[in-house]
């Protein structure tokens, strides 16, 4: 048995926390501004995108499972680029709604433009319940914005490893951001006021019985 008393060193863990709310803290004048809608708004709430364009400070967190996934990401990411993918690939495209023009912003996690393949990596708890609906959307958004047939989706859990093959279908995204900007559905899923960080405020969350 070690009976030594160890003592908390404090240096890791701050290296980490730095480079992490750096990130975050670098978005804050892009999430003010009403011009721009992120990939992912389009599969989520309405009225979030509203609340966080009114708190947007709400929206730091440093907390270990969103640690542990930007560290999931940029451990598989750093083996598709050994392969060809180019990771981290950025998409933007404008859209004018309501005779305004909005720039749609995005980050696919890899893609291979030789073989006109679309990966995204999602890390997770477990392996119940997989693919979720809303990554299956946020992949065909994806598929449709760089016009490409196939996409794979794929989950690291400490369960294991789930890959799934994704086909592309047409999607109106200039619906879908109508419907964002016009605040018309909230939520978009039955689960997400319970993990949103805006519930507190917002006027149309529940959380199911």
């Amino acid at each position: 048995m070690l009976s030594k008393e160890y003592v908390s060193s404090e240096i890791i863990v701050p290296l980490i926390y730095r480079k992490y709310m750096k990130e975050q803290l670098d978005r804050l004048e892009e999430l003010r501004n009403e011009r721009i809608i992120y990939v992912t708004d389009l599969v989520s709430c309405s009225h979030k995108l509203k609340l966080r364009r009114l708190y947007p400070e709400l929206s730091l967190r440093f907390e270990p499972g969103a640690v542990i996934g930007n560290l999931i990401h940029a451990g598989l990411e750093e083996i598709l680029s050994e392969e060809g993918y180019q990771v981290e690939y950025p998409v933007e495209r404008g859209f004018e709604v309501n005779g305004v023009e909005y720039i749609l912003k995005g980050r696919v996690d890899a893609f291979h433009p030789e073989k006109k393949l679309v990966v995204e990596i999602k890390s997770s708890r477990d392996t119940q319940n997989k693919p979720h609906e809303h990554h299956v959307y946020q992949l065909q958004v994806y598929l449709n914005l760089l016009e490409v047939d196939k996409g794979i989706l794929i989950y690291i859990t400490p369960d294991g490893f789930l890959e799934y093959s994704v086909e592309r279908e047409k999607i109106n995204i200039k619906a879908l951001i109508k419907t964002l900007v016009n605040d018309e559905i909230h939520p978009r899923w039955s689960w997400e006021c319970r993990y949103c960080l805006f519930r507190r405020i917002c006027s149309y969350a529940y959380v199911e019985k």
